[in-house]
């Protein structure tokens, strides 16, 4: 296993900072490596902690009476210059349930209420987004939505289109539209699910 010398911070953002990690290889190489992170400080960085604690959330939402749409953004990312399709979803504040940051993060960016359904912890623990540049990981929810769709909390700086996609929708959306691939696999089950959340098995009681 390589070994970490040295963690220097940066960058002094708000949201995110980059960390320089000096290390060796198992092969003993020098290897200099940068790490995206949610993490103020170096302490705080999951190299140092050892705790995936969840620094996001994303919602799987089904919308309807027959629960035969789901809830989707479309929004605009600086990182590409375009606009890209993904579930909702946002930071988890300091000492804030990722179940509750997932109720209202979903009601900030569509006005929609959501209505968790329980599941097991394997589902919606926090797992790693792109471990080749960033130690964020994002636990996941799962729920019912309802209410009227609306803009009027998402912030200036977001650009956000809400989408409630049905079945053909979502075929399209994945052969035809830029989409995040947490997002992209979790549409394959919702494409093939007989029933809500089906690919879940059992909600937990």
């Amino acid at each position: 296993m390589g070994k970490i010398h040295s963690v220097e911070k940066l960058t002094d953002c708000k949201y995110i900072n980059l960390y320089g990690v000096k290390a060796t290889s198992a092969r003993n190489t020098p290897v200099s490596y940068y790490v995206a992170s949610r993490a103020e400080k170096v302490e705080e960085l999951k190299l140092n902690t050892k705790k995936n604690t969840p620094d996001g959330v994303i919602i799987y939402s089904l919308y309807g009476e027959k629960k035969d749409k789901v809830v989707l953004v479309r929004q605009y990312r600086y990182t590409l210059d375009d606009y890209i399709y993904e579930f909702p979803a946002g930071l988890v504040e300091k000492d804030e349930d990722f179940h509750e940051a997932a109720a209202r993060e979903l009601y900030e960016e569509t006005g929609l209420t959501l209505h968790p359904v329980s599941v097991p912890e394997m589902y919606e623990k926090p797992f790693f987004t792109t471990i080749g540049m960033t130690d964020e990981s994002c636990a996941t929810v799962y729920g019912y939505a309802d209410g009227e769709i609306s803009k009027d909390a998402q912030e200036d700086s977001e650009e956000i289109e809400i989408v409630l996609a049905d079945r053909e929708e979502v075929k399209r959306i994945l052969k035809e539209e830029k989409v995040a691939i947490m997002c992209a696999y979790m549409l394959m089950h919702f494409l093939k699910d007989e029933k809500p959340f089906g690919f879940l098995g059992e909600e937990k009681k």
